[in-house]
């Protein structure tokens, strides 16, 4: 049994979750992300639209401030009713922008000569074959989505 209640207890006769680690490695991958391309205001600036924040920006806008997160500035109406529906409006238009950007970014891993397995491992998954099967699914949705607009 472990002393730290951070630390979760591992049966040394059964695998790894890899969700599990994938989850306890989100951290420090924001923060390399960070560090390295978003460390300037030069650099921060190409992740947003100056004029218009994107649709999971203010999806995530309209969950901080209503989780406490983020506070309103002085003036700044409360969030209502309208608001929550407005950012659960934009909840599918999201995750499909995040599907094409998952696929577009295991092709380009892929072209990268990531393997599979190196693949599954960045994702969380066990298997170098759920990782194959979570491109195609995500590949297939996202030429269907194409062929509809």
């Amino acid at each position: 049994m472990s002393d730290n209640p951070e630390q979760p207890v591992t049966d040394p006769f059964q695998p790894p979750d890899p969700e599990e680690a994938r989850s306890r490695r989100a951290p420090g991958a924001l923060f390399r992300i960070a560090e390295r391309h978003a460390a300037t205001e030069e650099q921060r600036r190409r992740q947003t639209n100056p004029m218009l924040p994107a649709p999971h920006e203010a999806v995530r806008t309209v969950a901080f401030l209503l989780s406490g997160a983020a506070r309103l500035e002085d003036g700044e109406p409360e969030v209502d009713k309208a608001d929550i529906t407005a950012a659960l409006t934009l909840l599918p238009l999201v995750r499909g922008e995040l599907d094409e950007l998952e696929t577009g970014l295991l092709h380009m891993a892929r072209g990268r000569g990531m393997t599979w397995q190196e693949i599954a491992f960045g994702l969380g998954l066990g298997t170098q074959q759920a990782a194959r099967q979570r491109y195609e699914r995500l590949a297939s949705r996202t030429a269907r989505d194409e062929g509809a607009s």
